[in-house]
């Protein structure tokens, strides 16, 4: 919602480019702007306090990422570090190292938060209003482009979890894990299976008297050590250049995931053996796989949740760490009761039962002061949507690196540029090409519970053409170098 602006001092500055957020995605798209196309005016506006996106809001324990970072990772500033999963003050590091030595920091403003943008017909550009200090500031730009992510920052999935009001203990949701808590001694309960339980499981495992993970279905968990083997010690000891080597890791990684994905899709009878197999050796004697790992979907129907050399298992092997399948009949004062009888103590409760979606950062978007509705458009080339004039979103994959994604849609949208410029067009509007073109398929196509909710306020993929969903990663790349992007845009000048 746009806040109250009453009694709010107002500036106002023109620029070519405006860039909300400062994460993977503005990072990555300012950097590609800076350096293809010359004299570019542009601005990353940032409404926290720190660079980073996801890597400054989420802090909890043992917070990392859920993919390799030789892939994650900047082509332009290769991950640097010898580990393909790292926790997230690493990566947030990174990306600062990145932002200072390739003088994109420079363009960073903290603390503006976008409140609203419009478009004008008439004079075929944006007007951006932000708020910093209490001081309203109107930037007016011909290019808007959205790095702010797929979720909101403000608030968590809303999860009914019966009884909960009556708990006496902390309770904690991993977007909000509180500063100064000290879990040590303490009896941890986290609901939830997804990626956020398997990095909080280990890390709390260390210190934490007990930790429990209560889950209501599981997950598949895989050990990066399954993942393939890591070229580089065969690139150092052939003698490939340091650079080369960087791009030939990444290059394979991404190879080895998009095989994967396509395995899994073709044969997921077989890839629910196979991950079954490489599951049993690593848990505890006794430990029933078919309670615990055995998720009612197909991989990659879900995200599959990656721990860095079996971490989370070896976790399992420790007195206290356990997990719980099941149903919660309720929350008591002092623990989480379960419908089989099952009761789990607690001083803690963590509430890890996934984010909500939401595209443009909480920003309201009109064309000529007409609000702009996601859920009613589709969506062009993966970036843009129709009949809204150089408006482009990043958004990155399911199951490959977010980066992949956010680097298509920079290149896309400096080839776009740079047309714009060449033939002197202001705009470039997506249009559908008729009333004939009705059919479309949900943007997130996995099935976990807080996509299903969000996919109603989401904008949508087509099946023909421009409007397809960006899938496969290779494909997606050679379309945002060489594709066209003229095909479904009107121009005008």
């Amino acid at each position: 919602m746009v806040q109250s602006t009453k009694g709010m001092n107002c500036a106002s500055e023109a620029v070519d480019v405006v860039i909300v957020g400062a994460g993977v995605s503005g990072i990555n798209t300012a950097y590609r702007l800076l350096t293809e196309f010359p004299g570019v005016r542009l601005t990353i506006l940032e409404a926290r306090d720190d660079i980073g996106g996801t890597w400054d809001l989420f802090r909890f324990p043992g917070v990392r990422s859920d993919s390799d970072l030789y892939s994650y990772g900047f082509t332009w500033h290769p991950w640097p570090f010898p580990q393909p999963v790292a926790e997230g003050p690493l990566i947030k590091q990174y990306l600062k190292d990145c932002a200072s030595q390739h003088g994109v920091s420079q363009y960073i403003r903290l603390q503006h938060k976008v409140l609203s943008a419009d478009w004008s017909q008439d004079v075929q550009e944006w007007t951006v209003t932000v708020n910093h200090d209490d001081l309203l500031i109107n930037i007016t730009a011909n290019f808007l482009v959205l790095g702010s992510g797929y979720y909101d920052y403000n608030t968590p999935l809303q999860t009914v979890i019966p009884g909960l009001e009556n708990f006496k203990g902390k309770v904690i949701h991993p977007q909000f894990w509180p500063a100064n808590y000290d879990h040590q001694n303490k009896k941890m309960a986290v609901i939830g299976s997804g990626a956020t339980s398997v990095s909080l499981f280990p890390a709390l495992a260390e210190t934490a008297a007990q930790v429990t993970i209560v889950q209501r279905s599981p997950s598949y968990v895989i050990s990066t050590s399954h993942l393939g083997p890591l070229l580089s010690p065969l690139l150092e000891f052939l003698r490939f250049p340091s650079s080369w080597r960087s791009w030939l890791e990444r290059i394979w990684i991404t190879f080895l995931h998009q095989i994967i994905a396509l395995l899994t899709e073709y044969f997921p009878t077989q890839s629910r053996a196979f991950l079954r197999k490489l599951t049993i050796p690593q848990l505890p004697k006794g430990y029933d796989h078919d309670i615990h790992f055995n998720p009612t979907y197909n991989p990659w129907e879900q995200r599959l949740c990656i721990c860095p050399d079996g971490d989370f298992f070896q976790s399992l092997h420790k007195p206290n760490a356990s997990i719980v399948t099941g149903l919660i009949d309720r929350v008591t004062d002092d623990s989480i009761k379960m419908q089989d009888g099952t009761v789990i103590d607690a001083d803690a409760i963590v509430t890890a039962t996934g984010i909500t979606m939401k595209l443009g950062g909480d920003i309201d978007i009109s064309v000529d002061g007409k609000k702009i509705r996601w859920e009613d458009r589709i969506i062009w080339n993966g970036c843009m949507l129709n009949n809204v004039p150089n408006l482009v979103f990043v958004f990155g994959y399911t199951n490959f690196a977010w980066t992949l994604g956010a680097d298509n849609t920079a290149r896309t949208l400096i080839r776009l540029m740079k047309l714009m410029k060449s033939k002197g067009f202001k705009s470039a509007i997506p249009r559908l090409p008729g009333p004939g073109f009705i059919e479309t398929q949900r943007m997130w196509r996995l099935n976990s519970t807080y996509s299903v909710r969000a996919s109603r306020y989401l904008p949508k993929y087509g099946t023909t053409g421009p409007w397809k969903p960006r899938i496969h990663a290779f494909l997606d790349e050679a379309t945002s170098r060489w594709g066209s992007v003229t095909d479904g845009l009107e121009f005008t000048v």
